[in-house]
């Protein structure tokens, strides 16, 4: 897949993840695009380690769209942990 395939694939698994996953975020597309990618990515690797299988095979593969949801869910989890803390800090 090229570039502009995982960019695709990156706001769309990022905007399902934040569907998935209500609440407040503090970032936009640009955020979500890249938790998306950096997630579809993730959730390719997962897959490989955990199952043995190859998850990120092309862009109509229902398996590409599972791994980049998963990783990015993932990810998204993980920003709210981080910006989460870093918006409660009191000085």
């Amino acid at each position: 897949m090229g570039i502009i395939a995982w960019i695709i694939i990156g706001l769309l698994a990022g905007a399902i993840a934040k569907a998935l996953m209500p609440g407040k975020d503090p970032g936009g597309i640009i955020i979500t695009m890249l938790i998306g990618i950096v997630g579809g990515l993730l959730g390719g690797w997962l897959g490989k380690v955990i199952f043995g299988v190859d998850s990120i095979d092309g862009f109509f593969d229902l398996s590409t769209w599972i791994a980049a949801i998963i990783g990015s869910l993932i990810l998204l989890a993980l920003y709210r942990v981080v910006a989460g803390r870093s918006t409660h800090r009191h000085a």
